[in-house]
């Protein structure tokens, strides 16, 4: 991925080397290496209108801690140290924003809407969000209270070292993701999860957060085909993004971690899955493809 040298995002709050107090509220994660389960982390307009209507479930049971991003195991830096790679890990990262900052306004212009960018937040050890405490093992989420995502970049290091995704184009797609969610809070699909999730079983709850992870694996592939298109990609960067998607599958994490997968427990969708919906958004390049909430939607 040619990242060095393009515009930066100064939607970046670095607080690494600080540390948070506790708070309750639900936010939303992705899941890595969890035994029975995990978190959660325009042309859609009309695409909106057939989710809003379908959505009647929530999610979020995987609030109970609460966002939408990667988790467990991430290791823990020691407090207020900064290394010169902590700093190229910055740059990548607040360059990885800026790129889906431009993406989605795009998008949001092109179907009469205005994006409103997210913020970033870097820590290290634990933070304070207003979805409540995170620490280092939660991994990358977004919490739609602040509206920020929020990432300790030595996930990337297990992604690599543990989860065998290695590649900038893999962690771009972590941070892809994210963002992703936040799409969905700003279209209305995280709101209204949380007005239907009180009457959710939770098999039901399950179910649908499924979709709603894929949604924004989707989304993610959406704005990777708008990088690619600015000549920004290299040869084999897709291939990581969908290794990354195949290794974070509940069905690949559960088998890594207990032996055995449970179905009814998976919230954020099989390694097939997420591969298929990262690549129908990086193949079309089109928010209205992914509509992972209708009822043609296809289980794999």
């Amino acid at each position: 991925m040619r990242w060095r040298g393009r515009e930066q995002s100064d939607n970046i709050e670095d607080r690494r080397g600080s540390r948070g107090g506790f708070r309750s509220g639900p936010g939303f994660r992705i899941p890595v290496g969890r035994r029975g389960g995990g978190g959660i982390g325009i042309g859609g307009l009309i695409v909106i209108g057939i989710i809003c209507f379908m959505l009647g479930i929530n999610p979020l049971t995987l609030l109970s801690g609460g966002d939408i991003g990667f988790e467990d195991g991430a290791g823990t830096r020691q407090q207020g140290q900064v290394s010169g790679r902590d700093d190229e890990m910055r740059a990548f990262v607040a360059t990885v924003l800026r790129e889906t900052e431009t993406t989605w306004t795009r998008i949001f212009q092109q179907n009469g809407g205005q994006y409103q960018e997210p913020r970033l937040v870097l820590f290290s050890g634990r933070v304070d969000s207003a979805c409540g405490l995170a620490s280092a093992a939660t991994g990358p989420f977004y919490c739609p209270g602040d509206r920020k995502v929020y990432l300790d970049t030595n996930f990337f290091q297990q992604l690599s070292g543990q989860l065998g995704a290695s590649g900038d184009f893999a962690e771009a797609y972590v941070i892809a993701h994210e963002v992703g969610h936040h799409v969905q809070n700003l279209i209305g699909v995280l709101p209204r999860f949380n007005q239907m999730r009180q009457s959710m079983s939770e098999a039901d709850a399950n179910r649908m957060s499924v979709r709603v992870e894929l949604q924004a694996d989707c989304f993610a592939g959406v704005w990777g085909k708008y990088t690619d298109q600015k000549g920004i990609l290299e040869h084999g960067d897709l291939e990581e993004a969908l290794n990354a998607a195949q290794q974070i599958g509940d069905d690949t994490l559960q088998k890594r971690s207990q032996g055995y997968v449970v179905p009814d427990s998976f919230n954020h969708g099989t390694s097939a899955q997420r591969v298929k919906w990262f690549r129908t958004g990086f193949t079309t390049g089109n928010m209205q493809a992914c509509d992972t909430f209708s009822p043609s939607y296809q289980q794999l």
